[in-house]
């Protein structure tokens, strides 16, 4: 996320802004109620398939949209079970217990496999970036007799979109940041798996831009791991994030019969996790601490008067209430945790706002958005 301070106005004389668009992570909600994101063997159904798909219990081996997905699992030989509280909103974390190894350990090789959007790395590729990310079905739907244009479409959208989308790259250096900050995400995490004696591979994958899914699982056959991890950067799930990119995911699996034998894991969600939630109200509460700045209350301001705006990526809102994406839900359990935490901190200010960005088309988005 990032915030900045904007100029006072009369309604807000202080605001502080929480950029939540690194949106979704978890399969969907079981028709029982929810289950908590830090529970194991927990069956989720498929994640494109909405609140209409019944949770099935299937093998280790079975395609990607088929199943069960452990929400913590272990990455190692040392086979480590995550234990939680059944609370979905529990910032408890949840502890794990070391199995004594056994002699097919020694034979796994595990790998770690993080997803995520991907972007343009200069302005020439925002065009292509462009037709590949509107060329989803996930992204850019059309009713199922036209799907036959999506190709069109996704390159007349990308023509149109390309220059506006170029200044805003231009705005920030030529490019998407994305696949830096995410390279230096999975080297940080090696080197924590690393110091915890943790025996695991990371690999990257985007869905729309180098280095791209099908280039990444070509990596993880030819290092023959046997064990694969799937972790969507997206905090929270969404369809039209980490069930796209599961989507493809299992169009792979099913396709490849070399990677039949290779047992997975999905974390689908991790919104809820006590770190995250640490790491977004510490960043909120040093922007709001700063309106107590001397030159701040110069100007007549104070941490008392900042209002804390949450910023989301929008989606569709049929996708919400007709295919059953919980990302709604789950972004508004979000911003609640983090309320919580500023509370529990006793961090004062004036009160915050959750709205919906990046709408595209004529159709209905998450309401409010952004812009109003």
């Amino acid at each position: 996320a990032t915030r900045h301070r904007s100029k006072p106005s009369r309604t807000n004389p202080a605001l502080c802004v929480a950029n939540m668009t690194t949106r979704t992570a978890r399969s969907s909600m079981a028709a029982a109620g929810r289950n908590s994101p830090h529970q194991t063997r927990v069956n989720h159904p498929h994640p494109l398939r909405g609140a209409q798909a019944r949770p099935r219990a299937s093998s280790p081996h079975s395609p990607l949209g088929q199943r069960r997905h452990d929400a913590c699992c272990s990455t190692s030989a040392r086979r480590m079970v995550a234990t939680s509280s059944s609370s979905s909103s529990s910032l408890t974390p949840p502890t794990f217990q070391q199995r004594p190894q056994t002699p097919d350990d020694a034979k796994k090789n595990v790998g770690v496999l993080l997803l995520n959007l991907g972007g343009p790395e200069t302005l020439e590729d925002v065009q292509e970036f462009l037709y590949n990310l509107f060329a989803d079905p996930d992204i850019l739907r059309l009713p199922e007799p036209l799907g036959w244009a999506q190709p069109l479409l996704a390159r007349i959208v990308s023509y149109v979109r390309a220059p506006q989308s170029q200044e805003g790259y231009r705005a920030i250096g030529g490019g998407s940041p994305i696949r830096k900050t995410t390279e230096e995400q999975a080297e940080a995490l090696q080197r924590a798996m690393d110091a915890k004696d943790v025996d695991a591979k990371v690999y990257v994958a985007m869905r729309y831009w180098n280095p791209f899914t099908e280039e990444a699982i070509e990596r993880i056959k030819r290092d023959r791991i046997t064990d694969l991890v799937v972790l969507p950067l997206y905090p929270q799930f969404s369809v039209s994030t980490s069930g796209s990119s599961l989507r493809l995911l299992e169009k792979i699996f099913r396709d490849d019969p070399a990677l039949a034998p290779l047992k997975h894991t999905v974390i689908p969600s991790w919104y809820q996790r006590p770190g995250y939630v640490r790491a977004m109200a510490n960043l909120i509460e040093r922007e709001i601490q700063a309106y107590d700045s001397e030159e701040e209350r110069k100007r007549g301001l104070g941490s008392r008067s900042a209002h804390v705006f949450f910023s989301a990526h929008g989606v569709p809102k049929s996708y919400v209430d007709e295919a059953g994406d919980p990302y709604k839900e789950e972004m508004e359990e979000t911003v609640e945790l983090i309320v919580g935490e500023l509370k529990r901190r006793g961090i004062a200010y004036n009160g915050h706002t959750l709205a919906y960005q990046s709408r595209v088309g004529p159709v209905e988005w998450l309401p409010p958005p952004t812009a109003d």
